[in-house]
């Protein structure tokens, strides 16, 4: 089944009140509430470009796969991309976790690694 999920991309971007973040750019409180709470089960292609916009991702990011039993082993199925793993990135704990002295070590590293 496919899902939006948007809790990871939240997460991703260091925003910890997502419902407060989505008003304030305008979204109405019961958008705002889906959205947060997983409860959407489809969105016009303009509110996805605008979401991708404000949360600089791609569609496929905020999309997460659950295969159903028959295609659960299937690795060569079109959507396999898009099966996520439990783990969700949170970089503003883990940066906030770093000694300030290994910052600079570990903003090279990313640097590198998005001009790859």
């Amino acid at each position: 089944m496919l899902t939006f999920n948007f809790s990871r991309i939240f997460k991703a971007r260091g925003i910890d009140k997502p419902f407060s973040y989505l008003v304030n750019l305008g979204y109405s409180g019961n958008f705002a509430t889906r959205i947060v709470n997983s409860r959407i089960a489809s969105l016009n292609l303009k509110t996805v470009e605008k979401l991708c916009g404000l949360l600089q991702c791609t569609p496929n990011d905020l999309l997460v796969w659950t295969p159903e039993k028959k295609d659960a082993k299937n690795e060569t199925h079109p959507l396999i991309s898009l099966k996520r793993n439990e783990t969700v990135v949170n970089l503003t704990k883990i940066l906030n976790s770093v000694p300030l002295n290994k910052l600079p070590e570990i903003e090279k590293m990313i640097n590198d690694k998005i001009k790859e």
